[in-house]
């Protein structure tokens, strides 16, 4: 068996994603089970470099999980040709100057999305990828969720019929700050900081749509920002210049309709934080993060309209659990090994900056359907 270090450069991990999905739930899990064992006698090392502002902080992860290599000088690292891939989950704001420095210096890119604030800067960055001969990969975990990969299952199977359409609810209520602590950073809440939920997750709603049922090719969205007023990290408040909330209706090639609210103002009444009910000729599912439904059309029930009497049946039991039928890993570290494996082997990979980009492209776009109030058609992206 032979052992090939592939140092990876990991900007933002003391971020709370940085940190624990992408060091942790990722590369340090890879390192404990031994490798990534490529099954070709060759096992692949992840060795990360951690990189940041913060020197302390970098220092005491380093320690915590007995890492060697940290640095706050991202140049210096860029131009050590020992550095395969540079990683980044930092800021919105400050991703895309990183990646076009990285990709100048000829590393491997993976980055969390979105990849840059706006369409123009994410094309540019998959054009100089191309160019520069790189590989590329972005971070679109939600696809490789158990539940998500049970309905994806299910969709293959043509389990469905014809697709009618997709319903889809995400969200939790974000506490303001000032009598809980917020879960989320303050900057989340400043759009002049990158911050904002069309920003952040209409990105992920692109991929999964495309994934599953096809390109997305018109949208129209609602944004707002329901909390006006929050408190920071120092208890200090300041104005949410950033939506917060977001209502979408988007249009899939084929003719299906998809529905999905986002929203940092709501509070949780359904099975998991984020959910898809997916409706067709033949049959009907709702996944989650973890779990998925279905129900058959041969198995579906006759309700019947009436108010003035109580229900009696217990809808949610009419449902079938999907089962696992595999054991699925995290999803974070589940892309990461495929990302790795490109990187090693040059095996297939689409989920690639010119991806990242149509999210980029849906968010922008969604964010002007909002501000005009219409509907705006989504072409493709192409290079």
């Amino acid at each position: 068996m032979t052992r090939k270090t592939v140092r990876i450069a990991m900007n933002g991990v003391t971020g709370r994603m940085g940190y624990r999905q992408h060091l942790v739930r990722s590369i340090l899990a890879l390192r404990e089970q031994g490798g990534l064992d490529l099954g070709d006698g060759t096992v692949l090392w992840p060795e990360p470099v951690l990189l940041g502002r913060r020197a302390d902080a970098l220092r005491e992860i380093a320690e915590r999980h007995g890492l060697e290599h940290v640095s706050t000088d991202l140049d210096a690292v860029l131009a050590d040709p020992d550095v395969d891939v540079y990683f980044d989950s930092q800021v919105t704001s400050a991703r895309e100057e990183s990646l076009r420095k990285a990709i100048a210096a000829g590393k491997h890119v993976y980055t969390e999305k979105p990849t840059a604030t706006g369409l123009a800067g994410a094309l540019e960055l998959a054009r100089l990828a191309r160019d520069r001969g790189i590989r590329h990969g972005v971070v679109q975990d939600k696809i490789f969720l158990p539940g998500l990969r049970k309905l994806k299952r299910l969709v293959d199977a043509g389990f469905f019929g014809r697709v009618l359409s997709v319903r889809g609810e995400f969200g939790y209520w974000v506490f303001e700050g000032d009598w809980q602590p917020a879960q989320r950073p303050s900057w989340n809440y400043r759009a002049e900081d990158g911050g904002g939920i069309v920003v952040d997750m209409f990105p992920h709603w692109e991929y999964v749509l495309h994934e599953l049922f096809g390109r997305v090719t018109s949208v129209q969205a609602l944004a707002t920002t329901h909390i006006p007023q929050r408190w920071d990290e120092h208890g200090k408040p300041y104005d949410a210049t950033a939506d917060d909330a977001a209502y979408g209706i988007f249009e899939i090639e084929g003719g299906v309709i998809a529905q999905i609210n986002s929203s940092w103002a709501v509070r949780v009444h359904r099975d998991e934080l984020v959910e898809f009910q997916v409706d067709g000729t033949h049959g009907s599912a709702v996944a989650g993060l973890r779990h998925c439904r279905a129900q058959h059309r041969g198995a579906t029930p006759k309700p019947v309209w009436n108010p003035d009497l109580p229900a009696t049946e217990d809808f949610r039991d009419q449902w079938q659990e999907v089962p696992d039928n595999a054991e699925f890993d995290n999803g974070f570290k589940a892309q990461w090994e495929l990302f790795l494996r490109h990187v090693h082997a040059g095996t297939p990979y689409h989920w690639d900056l010119l991806a990242g980009a149509r999210g980029v492209q849906l968010a922008e776009l969604g964010l002007r359907s909002s501000a005009e109030g219409r509907r705006i058609d989504v072409p493709e992206v192409a290079l």
